[in-house]
């Protein structure tokens, strides 16, 4: 099954907003609670392209089955060259390395944009996705204990950074 890593398109936000609101639901990966409504996912959109930070897909047949996009790490302007970023896959496609992919175009494009460094926000029980970052060159720079909570527990946040 070919994999084609591509700019998102208003077309794609059904199956994103399908995407993170799975995380959101099932996993500690996004520390939400309640789905996303459709409007607070065009705002996220409109924001990313207003901004011109990247939103990609990983299209399988035609079908959105993972995305990464990155924002400004902090809004004041001595962050201007940090982003942190996301990557999701939906179910079905996780396990397969499609999420190389994504991480691989983000890279790319953080480096085309100018940017000095990225970080992953990781929940701490999430060992595959901070094993997966370390494999790409991030380097964890922190642990703050308990500051998350969901499922009826305390949540532990890496992060990890890569410079470029």
């Amino acid at each position: 099954m070919p994999t084609l890593i591509r700019p998102a398109t208003p077309a794609d936000l059904p199956a994103i907003l399908d995407i993170v609101n799975e995380a959101i639901l099932n996993s500690t990966a996004i520390y939400d609670y309640d789905p996303r409504t459709p409007e607070a996912h065009e705002a996220w959109w409109q924001d990313k392209l207003a901004t011109g930070m990247p939103v990609v897909v990983a299209d399988v047949n035609g079908k959105a089955v993972g995305f990464g996009s990155y924002g400004r790490f902090r809004p004041k302007i001595g962050y201007q060259y940090c982003v942190e970023h996301s990557i999701y896959m939906d179910t079905e496609h996780r396990g397969m390395g499609i999420g190389k992919l994504l991480l691989e175009e983000l890279l790319r494009l953080a480096q085309e944009q100018g940017m000095h460094t990225m970080v992953a926000g990781i929940d701490a029980a999430n060992e595959s996705s901070i094993a997966f970052h370390k494999k790409y060159g991030f380097v964890e720079v922190g642990r703050m204990p308990e500051v998350g909570y969901k499922f009826g527990r305390w949540l532990d946040l890496v992060f990890l950074q890569k410079t470029f």
